[in-house]
Formats: C-alpha cells, structure tokens, sequence
C-alpha cells in the first residue's frame, strides 16, 4: 500500500523553483527591530533577478581580447581585482577609547594598577600583530588566482543570486564597517566567501579563524591574506590584567577592519568524486546601530529561566503555566563575551538569535533533504512525494536549490546518498529503495533536518496534539477513534507551551521580538490552514459565526496596541472554549505522522536522556557527562535500530536542557564545574515523571 495515497499533490513532470512566476525571496530582516532596513536595503526588483555563476571567468572579464588572453583569462582577471590599500591598524587600535583608558590608569587593569605606559604601548602593539597584520596585495592576487583555478576543479559552477549580491554592495556603499556571519554550510566558506567578495569589488575580508588549529609560519602566511587571529589572553579570567588588556586590543581590531565573518579554515579532505555545484546565499543586510537602539526601546526583561518556567508542571504539581517569557541565553559565555556589560551580553544574545533566524531561513531547501525525509520517514512512490514535497516547501515560502526533470532530480538525489541505502529493481521494471540498517541512518537524519525549520510550526502542533491525545486515546487506535475527540483552544494552546518551552532555542529559531504566546496561535494557525484541525462547535456554545453579540472588554478600549498579548486577544469573552476535532481527509492520518517524525529524534535522544538519570556516573564534567549519554544513545539504537537518535549535538543538546531545567546542577571545583544530580531527582518516581513527560510528545 502507498503511504501517501495516490492523487495527493499534483505530480509535476518538471520542478520548478517557484510557484508563481517569481522565485521567492527568504532571509528579509526583521521589520520590527530594523524597519528602515527592511525598507532601504531590500532591492524592490529582486525577484526578477537570476543567477550568476562567479567562477566563470573568459576574457569578456578582462580588459584585453585574444587567444592568449583566453589561456590567461584566471590571472589577468585577478591582477584587474581592485584591493583598496590597508588602514595602518596599530594607529587606530592605540587610538581606541578603551585602550586610551588601560594608558592612563582610567580602567582596571590600566598603567595605574602596575605596568608603566611604554610598557603597556609594547604589549598592544605585539598583540596587536597576533591579530591581523598588513595585507599583501600581490600575494593575495596570486592566492586567489590559484583558488579560482581550484574552484572550477571541484565545481561546475557556483551561483550567487544576483538580487542579494545588490543588496550587499547597497550596504556596502554607507561608511560603516560590514560584519558577514556564516551558518558554516561548507568546509570551504573560510575561503568561498572572501574569494567571492573581492571578485566582485566589494573589497577584502578579514576572516576571524582558531589560532590553536594552525602553526606559526601557517598563521603569518593567513594575516597576510586578510586573516584575524584571537590572542590566546582574550581568554583569561576576567580580573587578569592581561585578559583585560588583550579583549580591548581585540575590541578596537575587530572595529577597524573592512569586515568580519567568523568561520573556519576549509579543509580539502572529503573532495573526492564528481564535480558538483555549489550555491551562497545572503540574508537582507541590516543596520546594527538601529537594530540596538529599538531592542533597549522595547525593554530588557530578560523572563524566567526553564526550571522556574516547566519544572513543578513536570513534577505533577502544576497545573497552570506561569505567564511569562522563557529566559533565552544559550550563547556561548566565551572570554570576550563574558568582559561586556550584562546590558550587551543580552544584545549580543538576542542578535544572535536573530542572525541565526535570518541565516537558515534564506538558505535553499537542497534535493538531497527531500529525499532524505522521505526514505527516513518511510514513504513511497517517491517521485510523486518528491513533488508535493518541493511543492509544499515551496508554499511555506523558502527556496529551493534545484530545478529540472522530475525522473533525474530523484536520481540525483539517491546518486547522492547511495552510501545510506539499498536499491532492488523489481521484476515490473520498478526500483525499489531501502534505507541501510545501522549508523548510515544518521546521515539521511542529518540531511533530512534540514527540512524541519519548513515544516516547524506544524510540526511543534502536530507533537502538542498527540499529547493531548495521548491520555484519551491509545495511540495505537485509529484514526476515525482519534477524531472524535474535541480538542479546546486552550488546551493547544497549553500543550504547544510546555514543548515550546522544553525544545532548545536553536532549533525553534523563535526571534527575541516574538512572543512565545503569538508563536502558539500561529502554530494553531498553520494547523488548520494544512487541513488537520477543523473547527468544531462545542456543545452549549453560542456559534462560531454568530458575530451579532461579540462585544470588547471594557479594559480593551482604552488599551494601546502595544499592551494587547496574546492571552487578552484569545481568551477574552469565551473565545478559549473554541473547540477542534482532527480532519477526517485520506491524507491526514500519512502527514500528521510525518510532521511528529520531524521531531522525534530529538525527543527520543530527550526521553533516554532522562532514563540515563540512573545508570549515569556523576559527578564529571559537562563533556565527560555528554560522552556517557552519547554511548548509551548508540547502545540503545543497537537494540532498536533508532540510529537518527544518536547525534552528539542530540545528546548535547539535551544536557543543557536538563541544566536549565534544574534535572543536573553545576558546581564550581579546583579543576572545573562538574555536574550533580539534583536531589529532586534522585528517586526514580521523579525520574519517570520526566520521562513520561517527553514521550507525550512522541509519536510512535
């Protein structure tokens, strides 16, 4: 039997990248932080604009025509690049405000507290060469000819959409420094995107890399190409007159410099094989000056943290959540970092989540993750599901990076990942395609994840429904049984809270500016849109389209718009009793078990975290601990095959949920923090609650 019934979709014979007649635009800013960015950095005819592929080089690049100039083309084109001449940065880090202040004595750790000013001037100068150096120009020029010449090696081409190149050089045009920030899609993007930037005159990159991967002479030769180094005192306790000195060298570095983009050197292992194609894309660029000046508008509440937020709900004793934000800090606590106020710890932490946000939403949904998804999450017919997939991707307004004959794209796609399956042709002249038992399918989960920021809304609903269900029905039964149940706003709402709340902030991409409450009716929203969840009258109610009666609260009238949440505009005059019963259409049953299968890995790698709670060996450290459950993950999908929940970040992940979450406690040592369990969960009663607690979400 198919899985997806036939006639689900419309089968495309051709795939297409749009529905319309445009591509669709992804990666916009936020317009609510940075509006006037949203509005002047946005190119207004950008969806007209193609493609271009920037490692085609002839001589129509080139000032000169002729045969030689087309054997030569790579290297004229190079020496023709513009490199503007390199500020003097030792003057302006000695220069700096901060450093001005170590001189003087004004700051801790300054001339006053020990070390004399000449002193002081010889340690911000040899600090200020471990961090960048003077660039030189024919060495970069020769350095990226020869990358030019690797690239097409490796690829057919490499496209970068021609609407977002506008956007970037539209940025680049105002005096201020530009800083780039990479999802680190590639092992390559370390060098990619400087080669892309300076072939397209938009000047050299200072690229920020790990000094402890490199040696001496390999890092020189970097700060020669527009390399940053961090010096190793920038991660030194923060009272250490070094530490101090060296984050304020790096501070003024890294402000006076063309550009920033974190990343990591490419590695030129895993290369081997055909020449494929490779895609970069850029979100909108946006102000950060004005980005900063509207998030302290709009307060710096910082809300409460998981365990004040989840933790009696898990234990039983709860039965209503606490109306407040989740306290959202999961950056990185590095040693620069850690120097800044509490105040722009918050803004680093908040623009963080939006930059993530903006990253993985402008980045293309590839054929490899259509396919994954499907063959993961055992589906047949596949170039009819291949289709409505791209099709519904498509509708939910990201891109994808393929286009062509329907028949050669699913080949594609299972040319790629043929290391993970098994393919049987049958004697009807049909293909038959099996995933591989064993650790090959973490490599379809990995590429399959990419998939879920598409379907993320509905599949948080689709889990939070199941828990509702899971109480009432067995989840065994069928579906006709599972429909019969009503469903109350409020209890959507309640059940979409608790996992909102339990799910990392890194994958939920929830932006600082959203409330978790509006994120809950757009949930429910996009669950009726998909056709899951139909509306039901309750018994006893007055009827949903009987609007004669409705009337505002008095406390709404006088209200300004920025005071109405969420829970004023939903559960005001009986609204909360509106009630939802599953759609009873063929399709239903197939995708809400593929929108909860989203999800499952990762709540599965959760609810074994919690049963690890007593074969655990504790006390140890953060990584040592993370080790343990990553051992037992893999012991346990021995037994059953669940190999998709077996990543380490999985287990990571679900460490720090559980040290938010107040399950294991951090204690400072003579030799690190190490972690405890917390004595409330040291009964195994407790420990079951947490468990149970997860598995409602899951669906088998």
């Amino acid at each position: 039997t198919n899985m997806w019934p036939k006639g689900f979709g419309v089968k495309l014979e051709t795939i297409t990248p749009f529905l319309g007649k445009y591509r669709p635009f992804v990666g916009r800013c936020c317009q609510t932080c940075t509006p006037k960015s949203w509005e002047s950095l946005f190119h207004k005819n950008i969806a007209a604009l193609g493609f271009h592929n920037v490692i085609l080089v002839t001589e129509e690049n080139t000032r000169y025509r002729g045969w030689l100039v087309r054997r030569l083309c790579y290297f004229l084109c190079a020496m023709d690049w513009k490199i503007a001449p390199s500020p003097d940065a030792w003057e302006k880090v000695l220069g700096s405000k901060w450093i001005q202040e170590i001189l003087s004595g004004r700051a801790p750790g300054g001339a006053g507290e020990g070390p004399k000013p000449s002193s002081l001037r010889r340690d911000v100068q040899h600090m200020s060469g471990q961090i960048q150096a003077s660039i030189y120009p024919f060495l970069l020029r020769i350095f990226n000819w020869a990358l030019l010449k690797f690239l097409n090696c490796i690829f057919l081409n490499v496209q970068l959409h021609q609407g977002q190149l506008a956007m970037v050089r539209q940025a680049a045009q105002a005096d201020t420094p530009l800083i780039f920030l990479s999802t680190h899609k590639s092992c390559l993007d370390g060098l990619l995107l400087p080669f892309l930037l300076l072939s397209q005159g938009l000047g050299v990159l200072r690229v920020a890399w790990e000094p402890q991967s490199y040696s001496p002479a390999f890092r020189a030769l970097l700060r020669h190409l527009g390399g940053l180094f961090m010096p190793s005192e920038a991660n030194l306790f923060l009272d250490n007159p070094k530490g101090i000195l060296s984050r304020a060298v790096l501070s003024a570095a890294s402000s006076s410099s063309l550009g920033l983009w974190w990343g990591a050197l490419a590695v030129f292992r895993g290369l081997r094989g055909r020449r494929g194609c490779a895609r970069i894309d850029f979100a909108q660029p946006f102000s950060l000056q004005e980005y900063s000046v509207n998030t302290w508008s709009r307060g710096r509440s910082r809300g409460q943290s998981l365990e004040q937020l989840l933790l009696q709900t898990v234990l039983g004793h709860w039965s209503v959540l606490p109306d407040c934000e989740k306290q959202q800090e999961w950056t990185p606590m590095s040693g620069p970092l850690m120097a800044l106020e509490e105040e722009d710890q918050l803004l680093v932490s908040r623009l963080s989540r939006h930059v993530l946000s903006a990253s993985i939403a402008c980045s293309a949904v590839m054929a490899t993750a259509v396919m994954a998804a499907l063959l993961l999450h055992r589906h047949r017919e596949l170039l009819e599901n291949f289709s409505w997939l791209t099709e519904e991707t498509l509708l939910r307004g990201f891109d994808v990076g393929f286009s062509g004959q329907l028949q050669d794209l699913v080949m594609h796609g299972l040319c790629l990942l043929h290391s993970s399956l098994s393919l049987w042709l049958l004697p009807q002249g049909d293909v038959l395609v099996l995933p591989r038992t064993g650790p090959t399918l973490t490599q379809l989960a990995h590429h399959s994840a990419a998939l879920l920021p598409v379907f993320l809304c509905e599949a948080v609903g689709a889990c939070a429904v199941r828990a509702l269900l899971a109480g009432r029905v067995p989840p065994e039964g069928p579906w006709e049984l599972q429909g019969v149940e009503l469903l109350s706003q409020r209890e959507l709402h309640r059940q979409t809270l608790l996992l909102l709340h339990l799910l990392p902030q890194d994958l939920l991409l929830l932006q600082p500016c959203q409330s978790s409450y509006f994120y809950c009716q757009e949930v429910l929203d996009r669950l009726i849109q998909c056709g899951l969840l139909v509306a039901e009258e309750a018994p006893g109610t007055r009827l949903t389209c009987d609007t004669g009666n409705w009337r505002f609260g008095e406390k709404m009238l006088w209200r300004s718009m920025e005071d109405f949440s969420d829970s004023d505009s939903d559960y005001e005059d009986g609204t909360d009793s509106r009630c939802f019963k599953l759609s009873q259409q063929l399709r239903c049953p197939d995708f809400f078990l593929f929108l909860c299968r989203l999800l499952s890995p990762l709540l599965t790698a959760f609810a074994r975290a919690a049963a690890f709670l007593h074969q655990g060996k504790l006390p140890d450290t953060e990584l040592g601990y993370t080790q343990q459950l990553h051992q037992f993950l893999l012991k346990k999908a021995q037994e059953d095959g669940s190999f998709e929940s077996t990543d380490l970040s999985q287990a990571h992940s679900a460490v720090m949920t559980f040290k938010d979450l107040g399950v294991l406690k951090e204690q400072p040592g003579s030799t690190g923090s190490t972690l405890h369990l917390s004595p409330t969960f040291t009964t195994q009663e407790n420990q079951e609650k947490l468990e149970n607690f997860i598995r409602q979400f899951i669906c088998g």
